[in-house]
């Protein structure tokens, strides 16, 4: 296969207030978890909906954009690339994470905009 990327687009919710940090060199980090919906008819004809939470990182000035923008609640589309990582925990386990790397956002609404019909 040609010109394969890595790419992923969620729209979702902030579960939370969008996190802002700076690393020890000085760098922007922002981290979220965005709630996305599924639905799906079970084996009984019952419509069920399920929520997957995706961790989402952000580096730079779209990790501040982000921060001053969106807030818990707010429904937002995430296209980025997934990226897997590792840690040590406490107890000195090696820990793996996959997140989205976001390379670009747009706000979608925020509840508050949203009008009861």
């Amino acid at each position: 296969m040609k010109n394969v990327r890595n790419q992923v687009q969620i729209i979702g919710r902030l579960g939370r207030d969008v996190e802002l940090k700076t690393t020890q060199g000085d760098k922007k980090l922002a981290n979220m978890n965005v709630a996305v919906n599924r639905y799906y008819t079970n084996a009984i004809g019952q419509k069920v909906e399920n929520t997957d939470w995706f961790r989402v990182v952000a580096w730079g000035k779209m990790a501040e954009n982000m921060a001053n923008i969106l807030h818990k609640g707010d429904e937002v589309m995430i296209q980025g690339r997934l990226a897997t990582r590792s840690y040590e925990d406490k107890n000195k386990i090696l820990q793996y994470v996959t997140e989205i790397v976001a390379e670009q956002f747009l706000f979608i609404t925020s509840p508050k905009q949203v009008v009861a019909s």
